[in-house]
Order: structure tokens, then sequence, then C-alpha cells
């Protein structure tokens, strides 16, 4: 069973080679370092001390937002991504979050099978949100109340 962790400064470089690996259009480390320095903002899931999947999240006041979720692309359909946002979803429901907002590109069909699965609800759509090799690509907004 694996295992969820706070992210710091020294994950840096793992998660960037996963982001890399996993996006057309990954993250800079500017920007992802900038997030490891925030208290509880990045988690990473690891099993045996391999980096499986990283979450970035936002909370602020009561309302808690997925910025990122990534799977190492060697182990991606394997129920890590699902693992790791039903972790941060506890953590973020016990941290005080009743509601937890996300966007995903409206091609991503294995990102959106796993929202709703896990009971998130579309709400919305940002046309022309994503870079694209040949243009741009809408965001498709998600939310789950955490309230029990």
């Amino acid at each position: 069973m694996a295992d969820v962790r706070v992210a710091d400064t020294d994950d840096l470089a793992a998660v960037m080679k996963i982001e890399r690996a996993a996006h057309a259009y990954p993250w800079s480390e500017k920007i992802m370092l900038r997030y490891l320095q925030k208290k509880d903002a990045v988690w990473i899931l690891e099993e045996d001390n391999q980096h499986l999947a990283h979450a970035v999240v936002s909370l602020v006041l009561d309302e808690a937002e997925l910025l990122m979720i990534t799977v190492a692309p060697e182990f991606q359909r394997r129920g890590f991504g699902k693992q790791l946002l039903s972790m941060m979803m506890n953590k973020l429901q016990a941290a005080g979050a009743t509601c937890l907002f996300l966007e995903v590109r409206a091609s991503n069909t294995p990102a959106i099978l796993l929202y709703e699965g896990l009971g998130f609800a579309e709400t919305g759509r940002r046309r022309g949100y994503y870079p694209t090799p040949s243009g741009r690509e809408d965001a498709l907004l998600f939310s789950i109340e955490l309230i029990d």
C-alpha cells in the first residue's frame, strides 16, 4: 500500500522528472518550487521510497483547489491517482475544506473518468484555456462537496 506525505524543496528534482515525462506542457521549476515552499501544498504518493504520483493543492478558507495531479507514466492506470486524490480529499476535509474545485483538459478522458468516479460533477467550461500543438483546448471545471 502506498503512503502519502507532504513534499518539500528536496523533492523538486523528482517532481519535475515526472512532470516532464507526463505532460506536454509541464509547470516550470520556478512555479513548482514556489508551491513546494508553501506549507501543505504539494503531496507525494510513494511506495517503497518510489515516487508514484504527486498533487498540488491550494486551500483558502474553506475552499480547496486541485491545481495538479500527476502520476508517473509507468504507473498510470493502476489506481494511484485515485488513491492520492482520495487521500487528499480526506486531508482537505480534515483541514476545514467544504468543497474542492479543479479543471481538466476536455480531452483528458482518463482524468475525467477518475473525477466523476469519485463523485465530482462538471460545473463549467473555460473555452480555449489550455495550449495544444495546434491551438487551444477547453478546460472543464469540476467540483465536489467535502462535507459529510
